[in-house]
């Protein structure tokens, strides 16, 4: 499967952004898929998640009420709707996906995922 990441742009703290990640190539509506984020001189980390088999999505505690991941298999896109962003927030963010039905303790592990996207670039100023 192929992804494209798209959405990021430059943002003022306390502003919101929209990400989306079309996907082609084979079934979407299978795969679990995420979003994760690789911040300047970071590591890349998980931000969110959202189950191919009854929709169930998990969160960073970083983002968890803040960010909303969500998905429409007739579009072959998932999003990740983005609200009160902080400069910390700033980040090239990845979509990924997984074929592979991992168990729930994986999905914020990145080896569970074998398909990404090329990366947004989202930046928050204050």
């Amino acid at each position: 499967v192929q992804l494209q990441a798209s959405g990021g742009g430059l943002v003022q703290a306390g502003g919101s952004l929209r990400l989306s990640c079309a996907a082609s190539g084979r079934t979407f509506k299978v795969f679990d898929m995420a979003w994760f984020r690789q911040g300047p001189g970071k590591e890349r980390e998980f931000v969110a998640r959202i189950r191919a088999r009854g929709a169930s999505t998990g969160y960073a505690g970083s983002v968890k009420g803040r960010f909303t991941i969500s998905r429409d298999n007739a579009k072959n896109t998932v999003y990740l709707q983005m609200n009160s962003l902080k400069p910390e927030d700033t980040a090239v963010y990845y979509c990924a996906a997984s074929s592979n039905n991992p168990i729930l303790s994986r999905l914020t592990d990145e080896d569970a995922y074998e398909y990404w996207g090329q990366g947004t670039l989202v930046t928050v100023f204050s």
